[in-house]
């Protein structure tokens, strides 16, 4: 008789899923946050050894939350107005993400957590059910910098029709150690403008997001004189031709537009005004400005030359002086501009940040762009505590802890602060199997430098006494629902096939659709390779590929590297080209902010199987030049994702000739219940109708039994397949190497 887990015992081993997949033990247990009925906000936090918990929120200020008999911290703070809010909990004087919350601000230094107060779902950021531009992560290379850079593009809803249009650009750029994501993430930039544009409100246009910092990823060889304006000299001479080499737009000053937030604001002002043969629309967002001495004197040629001259900012900004001044001084030489002024979006923040977007993307590329503005505004008096001096400076940007710092020899030093911390530990468990103690200096600095002949892509967290962190000083996370660790990625002497190398580089975009099945609102991340064209005559094969429980739809671009697998294998002539589809595969997050949420059982594949055959393939079909046919279409996933890739691909074989499991949450002998009850397709259908049929799990993965059960099931079933197994558990390194094993045989 065939022996099946019971689902307790099924969820008993997910459960043990998410915490190897998980860096915080007993992750996900309590929702956090929780937006009430009357605007007001409850923040959980599970914290069994922390002495004090305080949560630190935009709209509220540091407030100390109170510890229940279960070990969860809590407040309730509020009522506010609807916003994007960034967050995060003070543990014993360490600050820390919140661990039930997938969203976060990126960012080189500190690391926040976002609170989405959708409100009525229709503030100009909301993600509503209109045509959608898609969010392109790009890689260039930086004659600059010395290395490959990063870059996001949105290109406008209409883009992709196949009519060949061009476009006028705004380049937009973050501040202080914000990364190129921060106005995507949290400045939410593609959905104010997919708004502005369905209500007839903005030009379409292209918004060109640079990394404002390319001296912190610089390669080797620094001078003092290429450091010096590194930035400028990359936008200028590496990144604006990227653009307009590959994105049809129109290169002239008329059709170009520069802004930017805090330290953006001053990088856009500083390039706009010094090359207004390129530029004639300006925008200044909260920013510090700089002026050369008579750089304002010819107000006839300026005001020839700029025709919209942009400033926001707030009176409780601390920036507020010294934008003041910058605009006191434009009205001094009688150049012509508009200000908007603010007194209630707590300062220097990213509710003013989008503010000013959803105020100025209206009015770029217009014939009369000053149209209806109020062009007398009285400027408030600054304070005196809002000048921009050494003492701001120190308090706002201290000295930077360098963490990982990579050397030549290949070791690697991880380094945080916690000055009062007794004992931190490095957790670096894929790599020397547990924790190591690290070493604390005299300036409250823990450190530890490792080395090793396993060079590979590593999640790491520290444990400061008992509490996991993050590294505060790492651009790189883990995108999880639940606790979100760091990476750390150690390279070999030579480049490795997850490793930007020296080929043509594809582009993942960030696309959204409307679920009907769902009834909202969706993301998806979607690889295509370099040369490929929307209306062009080469239609590609499409390669569905699902995530793991806790992850997100990033998951397989920013930890399993698949950008750059592909890009290497398909430059090495390895692989097929094709494009690779990242659906969420978790639709319950999304619900749960729209109050549409059920009870989540994370075994139950049948919605997942709709969204993907009723949703996603039609949505790729729709909107991308492939071929529709079973011959050209796979489908793989890792972990929860392998299960869903067995019910989709083995319950679908009119759709899929190609199905690749890796590691998939299969439990006992169950694979023989779903070829009995439909889950899965007769094997005489799959026998008859399969190309391929992958199987791959480590040999000290958790779910190995169940695998090796489902292998000898189909090989005594006569269905042929490859089973990969390899050393290790279940990580994203044996994950990496399953999609390569895949790759090769796709589409033959």
């Amino acid at each position: 008789m065939t022996h099946i887990f019971k689902k307790s015992a099924m969820l008993a081993a997910i459960c043990a899923m998410a915490l190897q997949i998980s860096a915080q033990p007993g992750a996900p247990q309590v929702q956090s946050p929780v937006v009430n009925k009357d605007n007001t906000v409850t923040f959980n936090y599970r914290n069994n050894t922390a002495q004090k918990v305080e949560v630190d929120v935009q709209f509220a200020g540091r407030h100390e939350m109170t510890k229940d008999d279960k070990g969860v911290w809590t407040i309730t703070l509020g009522p506010t107005v609807p916003d994007i809010y960034p967050y995060c909990f003070i543990v014993d004087g360490m600050q820390v993400m919140d661990p039930q919350n997938a969203e976060w601000f990126p960012n080189e230094g500190f690391k926040n957590s976002l609170l989405d107060m959708r409100g009525d779902f229709n503030l100009p950021h909301a993600l509503k059910n209109v045509p959608h531009g898609s969010v392109e992560y790009v890689t260039y290379w930086s004659d600059a910098a010395r290395t490959y850079c990063k870059a996001i593009v949105y290109v406008p809803p209409t883009y992709y029709n196949g009519k060949g249009a061009k476009y006028p650009v705004m380049y937009l750029i973050s501040g202080t150690t914000d990364t190129e994501e921060v106005y995507f993430k949290v400045g939410k930039m593609n959905l104010i403008l997919d708004n502005l544009i369905a209500a007839g409100k903005a030009k379409e246009m292209i918004i060109v997001l640079p990394y404002g910092n390319p001296n912190r990823i610089a390669g080797e060889g620094d001078t003092p004189a290429m450091q010096f304006d590194m930035f400028g000299k990359d936008f200028l001479d590496n990144l604006m031709p990227f653009v307009e080499k590959n994105y049809r737009t129109i290169n002239d000053a008329a059709n170009r537009a520069i802004g930017g937030f805090s330290r953006g604001g001053n990088q856009a002002l500083s390039i706009g005004l010094n090359n207004l043969d390129k530029f004639s629309y300006l925008c200044s967002y909260s920013s510090f400005t700089q002026l050369r001495p008579g750089q304002l004197d010819d107000a006839k040629s300026l005001n020839a030359k700029i025709k919209l001259f942009w400033l926001g900012v707030g009176s409780d900004d601390f920036l507020y002086g010294n934008a003041r001044d910058f605009m006191v001084e434009l009205d001094k030489h009688n150049i012509k501009n508009m200000k908007v002024i603010t007194s209630d979006k707590h300062g220097h923040t990213w509710m003013n940040a989008r503010f000013f977007l959803e105020e100025s993307l209206p009015r770029l590329f217009q014939a009369n762009p000053y149209k209806g503005a109020n062009m007398k505004v009285t400027l408030p008096e600054a304070k005196q505590d809002q000048q921009f001096t050494p003492g701001v400076m120190a308090r706002l940007f201290p000295k930077p802890v360098v963490s990982p710092e990579y050397y030549k020899d290949g070791s690697v030093t991880f380094r945080i602060k916690a000055e009062n911390a007794k004992e931190v530990k490095l957790d670096l468990n894929q790599l020397f199997g547990g924790q190591k103690t690290m070493t604390k200096d005299a300036d409250g600095v823990w450190s530890i430098t490792i080395a090793t002949d396993r060079p590979d892509i590593y999640p790491y967290n520290f444990i400061v006494d008992g509490t996991a962190i993050c590294d505060p000083n790492n651009m790189d996370i883990f995108p999880n629902e639940g606790f979100k660790g760091s990476l750390v990625d150690i390279r070999g002497k030579e480049a490795g096939i997850q490793d930007i190398q020296k080929v043509p580089h594809g582009t993942v975009a960030y696309r959204f659709y409307h679920s009907n099945t769902l009834g909202i609102d969706r993301p998806m991340c979607v690889y295509t390779p370099e040369g490929y064209q929307p209306d062009g005559n080469e239609k590609l094969p499409v390669l569905y590929l699902i995530h793991g429980m806790t992850d997100t739809y990033e998951t397989w671009f920013k930890v399993g590297k698949m950008n750059n697998i592909l890009d290497n294998m398909i430059a090495q002539g390895l692989a097929k080209r094709m494009i690779v589809v990242m659906p969420y595969a978790n639709p319950y997050p999304e619900m749960i902010l729209q109050g549409k949420a059920e009870r989540y059982d994370a075994m139950d594949t049948k919605r997942i199987v709709d969204e993907i055959t009723k949703e996603v393939v039609p949505y790729i079909e729709k909107n991308y030049n492939v071929l529709t046919d079973a011959d050209n279409r796979a489908i793989a996933g890792f972990s929860l994702g392998g299960r869903q890739t067995l019910a989709t691909g083995l319950g679908n074989p009119d759709m899929f000739h190609y199905v690749a499991a890796f590691a998939p949450a299969i439990f006992g002998n169950e694979y023989e219940t779903n070829f009995q009850n439909g889950t899965y397709a007769p094997i005489a259908d799959l026998k008859s109708k399969l190309k391929f049929m992958f199987l791959g799990t480590g040999t000290e993965d958790f779910l190995i039994q169940a695998s090796r059960g489902l292998d000898k099931y189909l090989t005594d079933n006569g269905l042929k397949h490859t089973f990969f197994n390899p050393g290790g558990g279940h990580t994203w390194m044996n994950c990496r190497d399953y999609l390569e094993q895949t790759a090769k045989e796709l589409f033959k």
